[in-house]
């Protein structure tokens, strides 16, 4: 030993305490020695400080090993001790070890005093240092409880050796509960390719970071950025230390951005597949008209009616996806619900699955409201979307409306007359505890990539925007309701108007330049306008139209411009053509109703014409225009 140790002897026999020191002195050892007699003595030796090692007779006057003994377990239980006795059974020997005694000597054998000696200051060494260790680890086990991340160690079995506070708010089992459980079946609903990779990366690298999909207590799905390291003993490798993350949050809001940004070039793509297949629809709708004119045949009045409302048919699926996917906006007006319910019933008819029968209920002389009808059909259409994904293997969707009257006190709402819309379906229903947490932004109970968790949001917000309020009652299993209340228009009067059909007017010879670059439409409205009393002029793009209008300014009255051209759109052509002849009267074409902006801001001189038209409706709108004028 190299350092100087303290030995305490507790002896009441001077020849004996000799006996003890000479034993000693034949070793190596550097020490000093306090030698007491009694138990005053002892304890005040114990405490200042305590000794590296206690030799204490086995019986004193008043005072024996045992009670010694007591006092050393109370006082410095670190300090190992050797009882040294004349004589000594086995059972007295077996009473003293296990009240804390290290080794016992007998004092005819004391050559066996520094073999223990040696023995039992080795042995308080090593019990010292698993102390400090086992004291480091809780600290350590303290600051990882402290910690954000789910920390946890596995065995090489995969078996749970250490489980943190934050793993247990993460996962929901106790430390008492995960200890000793396998993590690969608690953690995971079955073994996937990801995370046998990751447990292979583990062990051929010695670390892996990544991201995996897990599971809590409750079988919801979590996903964490999990960092795995091999933890070495000796050069051996004893375990893994696991450190994950939750970012579940994270990644729902980076699904809702994804999607966000998909839904945009959705919106993108429809403009132009909408401008393309409104090219195609319209000159069969204007060929249709105008061979009805020409066919007095009944027969061939069917087919040609057939046609022209299959095309009309194409025209408004058209319109409507445009209108849902780039969220074309229009502007507040008084509206009919029956009317946008029966063309929001055109919609699910044409793709909702046949499996659900779908139902409309409207009262005639339903009250009118004031908003925006794309607004109305945006919640009408969540509405329906949630109630067909309730419907996997089919049911019914009911949507009906009523006038009410809510008294004061009655509801939520200030009191007066409003029209209730209800979607209902027969579906699966909602849970009690989600009920108040459907109309959250990102709350969603659908599969991830089936769901954005915006739709009821949004619509909510729509409703509240429009003086209205929502309602939603719902059982699991016995489908859900939700009831739109919105406020009726007053001093409005309420009576079915039915359409008069205008006679289709004719032209007297005017001059009219047709400017698209779709070939079959310039024909065919090139036609329609000829057959009723019209000179045209037509060009295939704007530098075209450019030119014919600069040699013939003072005989065309009307220039009809498709606002999506190559090279020079619309726009750039209708200023163009102001430039040549300001007070020129234009009719703008496009599938995309975003460009009826332009003929808002030049009343008078310019009329949006959305595609496809009909030759009815291009009629129509050439002789208002000339007639304005």
């Amino acid at each position: 030993m190299d350092q100087e140790l303290r030995f305490l002897i507790l002896e009441d026999l001077q020849t004996d305490v000799e006996m003890i020191l000479r034993e000693l002195r034949k070793a190596d050892f550097r020490f000093t020695h306090t030698h007491v007699d009694s138990r005053e003595g002892f304890l005040k030796a114990l405490q200042n400080p305590p000794p590296d090692l206690i030799l204490m007779d086995y019986s004193l006057p008043g005072f024996d090993a045992m009670s010694a003994l007591h006092i050393v377990h109370q006082v410095a239980p670190l300090v190992p001790s050797i009882v040294i006795s004349e004589i000594i059974d086995e059972e007295a020997a077996v009473k003293i070890l296990k009240k804390g005694a290290t080794d016992y000597i007998l004092k005819s054998r004391m050559a066996r005093l520094v073999p223990a000696v040696r023995r039992a200051l080795i042995e308080a060494e090593k019990h010292a240092d698993l102390l400090k260790a086992q004291t480091r680890i809780t600290e350590q086990a303290m600051l990882l409880d402290k910690a954000r991340d789910a920390i946890m160690v596995l065995d090489l079995a995969d078996r749970i050796t250490f489980w943190n506070k934050s793993a247990e708010r993460l996962y929901g089992w106790s430390e008492n509960e995960a200890i000793g459980r396998n993590a690969l079946e608690m953690l995971y609903k079955g073994l996937s390719h990801e995370v046998l990779e990751a447990r292979s990366r583990t062990f051929e690298t010695g670390e892996w970071i990544g991201e995996l999909r897990q599971v809590d207590r409750n079988g919801r799905e979590i996903i964490v950025e999990s960092r795995r390291t091999l933890i070495r003993e000796r050069g051996e490798v004893t375990s893994v230390l696991v450190v994950n993350t939750d970012i579940t949050e994270r990644k729902k809001i980076e699904s809702q951005l994804l999607r966000a940004q998909r839904m945009e070039s959705v919106g993108m793509l429809a403009g132009g597949i909408a401008h393309d297949l409104n090219n195609i629809l319209a000159p069969i709708l204007m060929a249709a008209e105008t061979l009805k004119t020409r066919q007095p045949n009944p027969e061939d009045q069917k087919l040609l009616s057939t046609i022209e409302g299959s095309a009309q048919r194409g025209a408004d699926i058209v319109k409507h996806v445009l209108m849902f996917a780039r969220g074309v906006e229009g502007v507040h007006s008084i509206l009919r619900p029956d009317q946008f319910i029966a063309d929001l019933k055109k919609i699910l008819d044409e793709t909702f699955p046949k499996s659900i029968q779908i139902i409309t209920d409207i009262p005639t002389g339903l009250w009118s409201i004031y908003g925006d009808v794309t607004q109305f059909q945006q919640v009408l259409l969540n509405l329906c979307v949630n109630a067909r994904d309730a419907m996997p293997s089919g049911g019914t969707l009911t949507i009906r409306a009523r006038n009410d009257f809510l008294k004061e006190g009655g509801a939520r709402q200030r009191p007066g007359q409003y029209v209730d819309l209800e979607v209902s379906d027969t579906g699966e229903g909602i849970p009690a505890e989600n009920l108040d947490k459907i109309f959250e932004p990102f709350f969603t109970t659908k599969a991830v990539g089936h769901g954005t968790g915006l739709g009821l949001s949004t619509a909510l917000a729509i409703v509240k925007s429009h003086g209205g309020f929502l309602d939603v009652r719902s059982q699991v299993g016995n489908g859900t309701t939700f009831t739109i209340h919105l406020p009726a228009l007053e001093n409005v009067e309420m009576r079915q108007t039915r359409q008069v059909r205008r006679e289709t007017p004719q032209g007297h010879g005017e001059w009219v330049l047709v400017v698209d670059d779709e070939a079959s439409i310039r024909e065919m409205t090139k036609e329609t306008l000829n057959t009723f009393g019209y000179n045209i002029l037509t060009a295939k793009d704007a530098f075209e139209a450019l030119s014919l209008f600069e040699r013939n300014k003072e005989k065309v009255e009307v220039v009809l411009v498709d606002m999506l051209m190559p090279i020079m759109d619309g726009s750039e052509c209708m200023m163009a053509l102001r430039k040549i002849k300001s007070g020129v009267r234009l009719i703008l074409t496009s599938g995309l109703d975003d460009h009826q902006r332009l003929c808002r801001e030049n009343p008078g001189l310019c009329i949006f014409l959305p595609k496809p038209y009909t030759a009815e409706k291009l009629l129509i709108t050439v002789h208002d225009l000339l007639r304005a004028g």
